[in-house]
């Protein structure tokens, strides 16, 4: 058995390939995000003149990557892929076993501190909810997806694919119930009061455009909407939710992604005496580090816990 598949590919071959890979992932950011770096690393090996798939040619591939300047996370997500392309050729018998070893040998490149993204302050989060001309439908469903990104600490793929059927009633609060994240890890998520209400301003401007008297009680909840302020009934992408925020952030003067509007949801209910893990959990992360990573925790051994507890000797 040899990797045949790889030294002597055409193009269906290459989709044929790409396509083990991502039938093998559950989340579609990871599958698009697997798919270009796959079909990135497939064209790289074409050019070098197809020189066999294994742990030095991946090597050589890493080294190219780091040549390009490209940053550790982007170089670890490309190589990533390339050894669940290995693993999976290994696992339909189209490279061997030890090759595929080899492969998922080839260490990523560590990155030098912690990565900070953007946060955005209290007053400029303030800004960018009030940035949204609440006197036209669209503006009220943009304040709606900045207020749920912000309040709530949605991935713009959770934004995208949030029904009504997940919003209800839990001890006597509002909260998204039963939203299925990252991993397939489902959780429920608090819904601060004003966050509600911008939902519901922009429920009830979305229902009269449409000639409804109720509130809808199922399907998509941000929808598109055309030139005149015309809805047209499509949901939002994950990619239309992410330029929702960019226009909004080019507005602030901020470079702002999506993911941003998270880090800032961590950061203030942080400052804002949160406990931590309250934010994991609504953040849906799977570990506490992870959440410590977004808030940029760091311990204090000055001034500890502990310190505060107030219990003394007699």
């Amino acid at each position: 058995m040899t990797d045949i598949a790889l030294t002597t590919t055409t193009a269906a071959h290459e989709d044929a390939i790409v396509k083990i890979v991502l039938d093998s992932l559950t989340s579609a950011n990871s599958r698009r995000a697997y798919e270009r770096a796959l079909r990135d690393f497939l064209a790289w090996y074409a050019e070098a003149g197809r020189p066999g798939l294994a742990k030095a040619t991946v090597q050589s591939y890493k080294a190219k990557l780091q040549a390009d300047g490209l940053s550790a996370s982007s170089v670890n997500l490309k190589l990533s892929a390339v050894r669940k392309l290995a693993a999976e050729a290994a696992d339909n018998g189209l490279l061997e076993q030890a090759l595929a070893n080899g492969i998922g040998k080839v260490k990523g490149v560590k990155s030098a501190g912690v990565r900070s993204g953007n946060w955005l302050t209290k007053e400029q989060a303030q800004k960018l909810l009030n940035l949204p001309d609440t006197a036209t439908v669209k503006g009220l469903r943009d304040r709606a997806i900045l207020a749920v990104m912000l309040g709530c600490g949605l991935r713009r793929s959770e934004v995208a694919s949030l029904t009504y059927q997940h919003i209800a009633q839990r001890d006597g609060r509002w909260a998204i119930v039963d939203l299925v994240g990252k991993g397939l890890r489902v959780r429920t998520v608090p819904v601060p009061s004003w966050v509600k209400a911008a939902l519901d301003a922009w429920t009830a401007a979305a229902s009269a455009a449409e000639g409804y008297l109720d509130a809808p009680q199922a399907g998509r909840v941000f929808r598109s909407i055309r030139r005149g302020d015309h809805l047209d009934g499509a949901q939002m992408t994950d990619q239309a939710i992410a330029d929702v925020v960019r226009v909004y952030g080019d507005a602030l003067g901020v470079e702002l992604a999506a993911h941003d509007l998270r880090r800032t949801f961590a950061k203030l209910a942080h400052r804002a005496d949160g406990r931590l893990d309250q934010i994991q959990l609504t953040l849906g992360h799977a570990s506490i580090k992870t959440t410590e990573r977004y808030l940029g925790v760091a311990q204090d051994l000055a001034d500890a816990p502990g310190d505060h507890i107030g219990l003394r000797l007699a």
